[in-house]
């Protein structure tokens, strides 16, 4: 075992927290500009646009139907009556809502598997973690979209009320992320 002196000890700790953030922001740079420019590439008339990918590898529009699909369910289970295609909801004498690129959550993901990927762990627990925080924040996104579709339906009048609604969930994403983030820390901690 090496002895090391304490200003040695906390110079290794401040170089590995500097490769930890400097990890983390190029990884989510990276993370978060890959799903925008393949947005891109899967979007008929955008300057990357490829038919041949967005025909066979659109992951973006895959999303996009695996949060339409049970968010229409869940408002239906609401006695609503719901119509629905590839990028809308309407609840009929409700609210219609789009969803976009903007609404898949795809910037959260980002910021997840670059902490996760940056942060020293296992490959298994990392793997276990990236799973649990998608799956999380799916389950998250589709709530919020059969959320509003529900609330938008039983109070009208309210609707000019939620243009901020991709705020407040970013901002509960985050803090369910962090806190999630925060536990398999802690539990990374008392392991290793």
């Amino acid at each position: 075992m090496l002895n090391l002196s304490t200003d040695e000890t906390k110079k290794v700790a401040n170089q590995k927290a500097i490769q930890f953030v400097a990890s983390l922001l190029i990884l989510y740079f990276f993370f978060s500009q890959s799903n925008l420019f393949m947005n891109s590439v899967m979007s008929p008339g955008s300057r990357f646009y490829n038919l041949y990918i967005a025909t066979n590898l659109d992951y973006i529009q895959a999303l996009k139907s695996a949060l339409i699909k049970p968010a229409a369910s869940i408002i239906k289970a609401f006695g609503f009556y719901v119509v629905y295609n590839n990028e809308d909801v309407m609840v009929v004498n409700g609210p219609w809502l789009r969803i976009n690129y903007s609404c898949l959550g795809f910037g959260v993901m980002s910021f997840l598997a670059a902490f996760v990927f940056a942060f020293p762990a296992t490959w298994k627990s990392t793997f276990k973690m990236l799973v649990l925080g998608v799956i999380a924040i799916y389950i998250l996104n589709v709530l919020r979209i059969a959320g509003l579709g529900i609330l938008l339906g039983f109070f009208k009048s309210q609707r000019h009320n939620f243009t901020y609604h991709h705020e407040i969930f970013n901002v509960l994403v985050y803090i369910c992320i962090f806190i999630m983030l925060f536990m398999w820390i802690k539990k990374k901690r008392k392991v290793g």
